[in-house]
């Protein structure tokens, strides 16, 4: 469950709405290329995802997805430390932004107890995709968004019935959320400074999904290292992904910074290869190329339109 594509992730992915790091930081940050610090963001987006996985069998992937959203909203609230005095418009864009979030993070990490990673993060960035060439009318945006649909028909025929038609289907609806998200960050940006909204919205995303987790995971979610690791996965799934993405985004124009995130897909799958074993066929890996390609197509779309 972190681009101009997806305004992470993942579990509360906005550029525009990062957690700032501190200087320190910033200053080893200044050291490492943009397009490195990008890279290893989302190879910490999904080093996280893969190892949430290993929590599964012990409480379960609404358990595992409730502590990674509990412990990035505890980090956040900490960090920004936000006042709940704001208009009634304002907590209801915040209220929609943080169910959004909520809903995206269940819908992948159900994904995720029944597909391979690298099969439904290529899924799930058809969100972001789709919003990327919404209300275009150019002939070429077309092929972009058949090149996507062909990597889907791919990812399914390559199946060859393993797919579990469920996982797939909640990958889709956590793109639909992720298409939905990102219009919602987009709001949140205007309705609310820095991170004060993130932070509130990611509030309004752990009262949401901690129910789900506490009634799968029940006590064992109290486990000294079970905590420990549900923290471990929001640190590396949302606080340093986060961090390195905007100090990227603080020396590449954003066009670039899309065109850098459409690797996410193909990185998932790596890190499902090396990490948890999940190998894929040959017409899958070319499914998520399909899929990245046309991601790189969209970006460089809206290089030409600026």
């Amino acid at each position: 469950m972190a681009t101009t594509l997806h305004v992470d992730d993942g579990a509360g992915r906005a550029p525009a709405l990062r957690l700032a790091p501190t200087v320190s930081a910033r200053r080893a940050f200044g050291e490492i290329p943009p397009p490195a610090l990008v890279l290893l963001g989302i190879i910490s987006v999904q080093v996280g995802a893969a190892l949430a996985t290993h929590l599964f069998g012990t409480v379960g992937s609404l358990g595992t997805v409730s502590l990674r959203i509990f412990f990035a909203a505890a980090v956040l609230m900490l960090a920004w430390r936000p006042s709940p005095r704001l208009t009634r418009r304002t907590w209801a864009v915040i209220a929609g932004y943080g169910v959004t979030l909520g809903a995206m993070n269940l819908c992948f990490y159900l994904a995720l107890a029944r597909i391979p990673l690298g099969v439904a993060v290529t899924i799930e960035f058809l969100g972001p995709l789709a919003v990327a060439l919404l209300g275009s009318r150019r002939w070429l945006d077309g092929l972009w968004a058949l090149l996507a649909a062909g990597g889907v028909v791919l990812l399914m025929d390559a199946g060859g019935g393993g797919l579990d038609l469920v996982g797939i289907l909640l990958a889709l609806a956590a793109g639909t959320c992720w298409g939905v998200y990102i219009l919602a960050g987009a709001a949140l940006g205007r309705h609310t400074t820095a991170g004060n909204g993130l932070a509130l919205g990611m509030a309004v995303a752990a009262l949401m999904v901690v129910p789900f987790g506490i009634a799968q995971g029940g006590t064992a979610l109290l486990r000294p290292w079970v905590l420990a690791a549900g923290l471990g996965v929001a640190l590396m799934s949302s606080v340093i992904p986060y961090s390195l993405e905007l100090e990227a985004l603080r020396k590449i124009p954003p066009r670039v910074f899309g065109i850098l995130m459409s690797l996410e897909p193909a990185v998932a799958a790596l890190v499902g290869l090396v990490v948890l074993g999940e190998s894929l066929h040959w017409p899958q890996w070319l499914a998520v190329l399909c899929v990245a390609a046309a991601s790189v197509g969209a970006s460089l779309k809206a290089k030409a339109e600026r």
